[in-house]
């Protein structure tokens, strides 16, 4: 199973590209894992909040195979512990069979379009998080999830 992160623009802080990169080398043990970041939007000032969903919408519509399980990383979506997320993930893995693709809105979030080809939402928080934080926290918990599933000592009760 191949795991994508698909981003819209690039990461603002360098702190966070730096978090991440921690976090993606430690991944490459455990599954292949891949990050595309769709190029930000041009010119945007003339469009409404949703003609940029829109158009980033389709972008992200480009980078999604037929045959992948898309899970947006959205507000409404399901929420876990750290332990229910590692499981749900060693059930994708072990029964699910197709790369998993995660993605991550630009500011005003997602379109209707990609909201409809999604297989599923998930929640990190209640909370609100920058498009651009939630990344870092989201490699972390994937991280998470993996070292919990082969019973290394990272995560504690």
């Amino acid at each position: 199973m191949k795991i994508t992160l698909i981003t819209v623009g690039k990461t603002a802080f360098p702190f966070i590209e730096e978090g991440i990169m921690v976090y993606q080398k430690r991944l490459a043990h455990y599954c292949a894992f891949a990050r595309n970041e769709i190029p930000e939007l041009k010119g945007v000032s003339a469009l409404t909040k949703e003609q940029i969903k829109e158009r980033e919408g389709e972008l992200i519509l480009k980078n999604i195979k037929e045959q992948d399980n898309v899970v947006l990383l959205d507000e409404r979506g399901t929420h876990f512990d750290s332990e229910g997320w590692a499981e749900e993930l060693r059930k994708r893995e072990i029964y699910g069979g197709k790369d998993m693709v995660f993605v991550i809105g630009g500011a005003y979030g997602f379109s209707q379009g990609v909201y409809k080809r999604a297989n599923q939402m998930l929640s990190l928080s209640k909370m609100t998080f920058s498009h651009q934080i939630i990344r870092l926290i989201f490699m972390e918990q994937l991280y998470r999830a993996f070292t919990i599933i082969r019973g290394e000592p990272y995560h504690h009760k």
